[in-house]
């Protein structure tokens, strides 16, 4: 377990696919190279705590360089990578250092879609720590706030522009939130959720144009219809960090094609994990690319077990999870309710207490997704579920047992 791995990306998936090496036992030379001159840092608090001013920088912090010293990882941190050689086994950086690997890891995830609006200023995209920091100081200043794009993102930001006192409209093309991720007509259930906190919704309608400049900003939509603006959230997705390997020769296509190991197909010695990677998935006979922080950290994993035990290669083979903080609602999904023809809801999402797990199917009569809220014990539930090929119906049948139980009268056991 010698050599060097040069691990390109200082965010979760390549700090953690660093510390996996040493768990793993690799002694060899670990580089994490980053293009931010900031210390790596979590991402999903910049929409939500640090961008609402509850969290400062050091509680977002990843790995401080006390830490990384006493892994023995050598830190290039505010110096991008330029090109990758496959050839000679370099990483060659924007200043011209080359950097020579046993083992390269590319964990440059994705940028934020650049907003198609440019006026003078006030437009923000939320990606970085200095994303969310010019967006924290806009929030200082009063004004309405327009959100386009009704996903994840677009939804905590536009909660915690409302928290801090703002009027709040969210903008999306598609008629309910989240809907190609839950469906509309569970969609509809995320759109009562903004309006019962005072945030005003567009779904259907697109945006034509924004004019003006930061604290007097226009928003044209496609119904023709204005909407004012101090500042403008663009949340329209994001594209893989992938255009520094155009001359590599290592297969791009939306994210690096990998095979079921995370190796880069037709180079071995090239891991590709996180946004960045479209790896091929034998359960699902397909390449996946997903972009959430869970998938980033399982497939840095992975991917370090396989560079330091290359006689044990262990395929990525994950059950998809994320989360999702918003108002008072705590939204974990697992699996591929996308995939899904039909749907029950067990529990309530419309009361003053919501507590609920959406459950999908498909022809397969097996569970293939799960969107709960505020319940914990369903998720579990379903998580096992969907690592186990169990069937829809016992699925259901046992999460509705647990909801018709009573309520617990001690509040430490209602995680139940």
């Amino acid at each position: 377990m010698t050599g060097t791995v040069v691990v390109v990306g200082s965010s979760i998936g390549g700090v953690r696919t660093a510390q996996a090496l040493r768990s793993e036992g690799f002694d060899g030379r670990v580089v994490l190279v980053g293009a931010d001159a900031t210390a790596p840092y979590d991402k999903p608090p910049l929409s939500k705590q640090f961008l609402s001013g509850d969290w400062d920088e050091a509680r977002v912090g990843l790995l401080a360089s006390e830490e990384a010293d006493r892994l023995g990882i050598e830190l290039r941190l505010g110096v991008a990578a330029g090109r990758l050689d496959v050839a000679a086994r370099q990483v060659i950086l924007a200043d011209g250092t080359a950097l020579d690997y046993d083992s390269v890891v590319v964990a440059t995830g994705a940028s934020a879609r650049p907003s198609p609006w440019r006026p003078r200023s006030g437009v923000h995209v939320i990606r970085t720590l200095e994303d969310s920091r010019r967006l924290r100081t806009a929030l200082g200043s009063e004004g309405p706030v327009v959100v386009v794009g009704g996903g994840f993102i677009g939804a905590e930001v536009a909660g915690t522009a409302r928290a801090l006192g703002h009027e709040v409209t969210v903008v999306d093309p598609l008629p309910t939130p989240i809907g190609r991720v839950v469906g509309p007509e569970v969609g509809r259930y995320f759109s009562e959720l903004h309006h019962r906190h005072g945030v005003q919704t567009r779904f259907g309608t697109g945006v034509e144009a924004v004019d003006g400049e930061a604290g007097n900003l226009q928003v044209r939509l496609t119904d023709g219809s204005l909407l004012d603006a101090a500042t403008v959230v663009v949340g329209i997705g994001a594209v893989p960090n992938d255009g520094w390997l155009a001359d590599s020769g290592v297969p791009i296509d939306n994210g690096v094609l990998c095979d079921q190991y995370s190796r880069a197909v037709d180079a071995p010695d090239v891991y590709a994990i996180g946004d960045v990677a479209r790896w091929f998935h034998p359960g699902h006979r397909e390449h996946m690319r997903v972009e959430h922080w869970t998938n980033a950290v399982e497939q840095g994993a992975c991917a370090a077990h396989n560079i330091a035990h290359p006689e044990d290669l262990r395929p990525y083979r994950p059950v998809e999870y994320v989360w999702s903080d918003q108002y008072d609602w705590k939204i974990q999904i697992v699996g591929r309710p996308t995939v899904g023809t039909r749907f029950e809801i067990v529990g309530d999402l419309a009361g003053d207490k919501p507590r609920a797990a959406v459950l999908y199917t498909d022809e397969t009569s097996r569970l293939r997704g799960a969107v709960t809220v505020n319940w914990p014990k369903a998720l579990v539930t379903s998580r096992r579920a969907v690592t186990d090929g169990a069937s829809f119906d016992d699925t259901l049948a046992k999460i509705s047992a647990v909801a018709a139980r009573p309520a617990p009268a001690d509040p430490a056991a209602r995680s139940a």
